[in-house]
């Protein structure tokens, strides 16, 4: 029998361990921004004296940042040992301890780890997930397969493009800003071909062109029925993103490289973007993007996920505006149970917590 919220036993955090593990990709990430044959994660585990576990992890793009992380996420840990573990009460005192140094890069990205890790031990000491625990249900959330469909040669894209769909979605996502226009419509024209006119196709440019260059490719590719520009800018071009949304017919997408959910609100405040698409390192874990959701839907904008499928399939399950949640499998040799995908779906579970447990080999294999 499931334990009730109003039952919560006290937790008191005792200490956390945060180990570096690099993943090989199975298709290496071909982008504008680098490529990356295999990929970082860091795995955050609180642990309280009432024996109750939480798990989270990061993925932090450069595999020599993960040690000063580490020692951030700790810092910010020590100010709470042997105090009530509280995740609301940690992130506002959290943020608060960053005015002075900042609250974007490492020192949000250090925040929303250990929020992440402080809610999955909420939900498991309640016995619920943590769609539950705040005040919703398990279930499916649709999905698209990022997996793939990089800046990768030609000739490669077709069978990459049937091997994505074939993976159980009806929805892929594929990178365009190739060196010419003509270059990115051959490339869709070529996955329209091969996986016919019902699968959804969103792009993602990866803040690969200048404002000039972004009119003009975006306006050129405005009528190929994509269900959305991704980052044509840079993320904090505002002004430029706004304009870009105001002119096109395909809506725009941005978010993931905003940090906390003050910026959050400052882009939508600019009317930057049609979508936005919070990623849990940068918006603040949990808390932060509790906080993002809600003015995402006060504004009646779609909010997706941008990776982290585990804890975003639960947030996205209690966000007003919930879209589409972005799936990635490089993370799943990592956990003991990776969440199934089906018929365009990522189905998330009914068991305590975020769902995520570690295959222990795999992170003794994979560590860093």
């Amino acid at each position: 029998m499931q334990q009730s919220v109003a039952a919560l036993p006290r937790l008191t955090l005792e200490s956390v361990h945060v180990r570096a593990a690099l993943v090989p990709l199975r298709r290496p990430i071909v982008s504008k921004v680098g490529i990356y044959p295999e990929w970082p994660f860091l795995l955050v585990d609180v642990k309280t004296r009432e024996g109750v576990v939480g798990s989270a992890y990061l993925e932090p793009y450069v595999k020599g940042a993960m040690g000063a992380i580490a020692q951030l996420i700790q810092g910010l840990a020590d100010q709470w040992k042997g105090k009530p573990l509280a995740p609301l009460d940690v992130f506002r005192k959290g943020m608060q301890s960053l005015h002075l140094v900042g609250r974007q890069g490492m020192s949000m990205i250090a925040l929303s780890g250990l929020d992440m890790a402080l809610w999955d031990a909420l939900a498991k000491a309640a016995g619920v997930p943590l769609a539950v625990l705040l005040g919703g249900s398990v279930g499916s959330v649709r999905a698209y397969n990022t997996n793939g469909l990089w800046l990768i040669p030609q000739e490669r894209i077709a069978d990459e493009a049937a091997e994505l769909v074939a993976e159980g979605f009806d929805a892929i996502k594929l990178r365009l800003g190739r060196p010419t226009l003509r270059e990115d419509i051959r490339v869709i024209d070529t996955v329209r071909k091969t996986v016919g006119d019902d699968i959804r196709l969103m792009s993602d440019f990866n803040q690969g062109l200048a404002l000039d260059e972004a009119l003009l490719r975006c306006h050129a590719l405005d009528d190929q029925g994509l269900q959305w520009f991704e980052e044509p800018i840079v993320y904090d071009d505002y002004a430029g993103c706004a304009q870009l949304a105001r002119e096109l017919k395909t809506p725009l997408q941005i978010g993931e490289n905003i940090y906390g959910p003050r910026e959050f609100l400052k882009a939508v405040q600019a009317q930057a973007s049609d979508l936005y698409m919070p990623d849990l390192m940068r918006i603040g874990g949990v808390t932060g993007w509790l906080r993002a959701a809600a003015i995402a839907g006060a504004a009646g904008l779609p909010l997706s996920s941008h990776l982290y499928p585990e804890v975003s399939g639960h947030l996205l399950r209690v966000s007003d505006s919930a879209d589409w949640l972005e799936s990635r499998d490089w993370g799943n040799p990592l956990v003991q149970e990776p969440f199934v995908i089906d018929n365009g779906t990522v189905i998330v579970p009914d068991r305590p917590g975020n769902g995520i447990a570690w295959n222990e080999d795999a992170v003794k294999r994979y560590a860093v």
